[in-house]
């Protein structure tokens, strides 16, 4: 329990509910503010601009023009304990000190020659935030990182000269090419390094055998497949069949693996239950609540809801759109209110180097949107298995989706296309559908 440090008997008031007051607290000998200093000497936001100095200052008493507007960004921090704490933290100070006093180049470049962790990534999205670096796909980096890794990993020359084709020439170049010049996400980076995984392992095994890809048969390409050592079989699919494009293998069959939905029915049933939690129940947070009908309602999967902007939500004359597509759509009352409520309050979880963000759904770091994987997270959380939830939208919402196919598009009952064509008074439009339907759910379960 707290101790009170102000009010009255009646109405007593704990210490970080107290105003600072000259009278009651001691004013801080630097800015003269008055604090609740637990020590004499400077309080902490002056502590903290006098250390944030210290570090940042090169060979001539003065800060680099290109580090101030990172020094001044974490000086008005909100909390400037936790920056503190942030500053003596791990190597933290060292990385400052050197880029401050030019020992380190002010680069990206010079950052990954750090070791890698969670602090030097801080360090670098601080940077970024603050404009004192220019952002870059992280994700991509790390994936680049990661190929060269794995294609060092191979025994032969010849098996690396392959691998280096297939990375560079294939994976990435098809990566960025789907990419668009956006940032990767974190699915797209695992399935990139899962397809040249498989490639590695099958061409270790075939080295164990004393074969080449060229000289690789397809009674041998079996006996990998049924062996303990036959890892990412589809992957290696992949793999295979573009060695064959390429010439660089010859007489190999591997057939496509199709995928056939979700591994477990779908529930509507349960869908809709969960639907209904989210629109209704005030004890989840809004933002886990408006995530989670973007996937149930609207079929948007964690990496697309994780990028999702300000921008995407649009108001007029009282009617709130998201745009998913090239056609904004209408979102119901429930929705439309979260989606309203999340634009006004979202809140990065960052604390130093904090900018006003574009993101709907800020993460951990600044200036950067939550992880595709965090965002899984949450859903699951809430009760959302990811793996159970087609590519459809929930039946009866007429919510727009993305069909895997024009077949899919043109035979999909609930799919926006095909209940278009219907009479209207059978069928309103989404918000009708939408309102209707939850109305008779919750009557029939009063």
């Amino acid at each position: 329990m707290r101790g009170i440090h102000s009010g009255t008997a009646d109405a007593p008031v704990c210490g970080p509910c107290t105003t600072p007051d000259a009278e009651l607290w001691r004013p801080c000998p630097t800015c003269g503010q008055a604090e609740r200093l637990h020590a004499p000497g400077p309080c902490p936001r002056c502590t903290l601009k006098q250390r944030l100095h210290e570090l940042l200052v090169d060979g001539t008493g003065s800060i680099n023009p290109k580090l101030q507007s990172f020094h001044e960004a974490l000086a008005d921090t909100e909390r400037a304990g936790t920056a503190m704490r942030w500053l003596s933290k791990g190597i933290v100070s060292t990385v400052l000190s050197d880029l401050g006093s030019g020992r380190r180049p002010l680069t990206h470049e010079a950052l990954d020659e750090l070791p890698e962790g969670k602090v030097v990534e801080h360090i670098r999205s601080v940077l970024v935030a603050t404009g004192t670096l220019p952002p870059r796909d992280e994700q991509m980096v790390r994936l680049e990182r990661h190929v060269k890794n794995l294609i060092a990993s191979h025994a032969t020359a010849e098996g690396r000269k392959i691998l280096h084709r297939y990375a560079t020439w294939h994976l990435l170049r098809r990566l960025r090419r789907r990419s668009r010049g956006k940032e990767i996400t974190h699915y797209q980076l695992a399935s990139a390094r899962q397809h040249l995984r498989a490639a590695v392992h099958l061409l270790d095994w075939l080295e164990e055998q004393n074969l080449t890809l060229a000289r690789c048969r397809q009674a041998d390409l079996e006996r990998w497949m049924t062996s303990a050592e036959g890892r990412h079989r589809r992957e290696a699919g992949h793999f295979v069949r573009w060695a064959l494009a390429q010439k660089i293998a010859r007489d190999l069959s591997f057939p496509a693996v199709r995928w056939n939905g979700p591994s477990q029915a779908m529930d509507d049933e349960a869908r809709w239950d969960t639907a209904r939690r989210l629109l209704h129940d005030a004890a989840i947070r809004p933002e886990d609540r408006l995530a989670g009908l973007l996937l149930l309602l609207y079929a948007q999967w964690p990496a697309a809801i994780s990028r999702l902007t300000v921008d995407h939500i649009e108001e007029t004359d009282g009617t709130v759109r998201i745009r998913l597509g090239a056609v904004p759509v209408e979102l119901p009352a429930p929705v439309a209110d979260l989606a309203r409520q999340q634009v006004a309050i979202r809140r990065s979880h960052a604390v130093l180097g904090r900018r006003e963000s574009p993101w709907l759904f800020p993460g951990g770091q600044p200036g950067r949107p939550i992880s595709a994987w965090a965002m899984g997270e949450r859903l699951r959380k809430l009760g959302i298995r990811l793996a159970e939830n087609g590519s459809e939208p929930l039946p009866e919402t007429g919510a727009p989706t993305q069909p895997r196919s024009a077949a899919a598009q043109t035979h999909s009952p609930t799919h926006p296309l095909t209940t278009q064509n219907r009479a209207p008074d059978d069928h309103p439009g989404p918000l009708g559908r939408l309102a209707h339907h939850l109305a008779n759910r919750d009557h029939h379960h009063a």
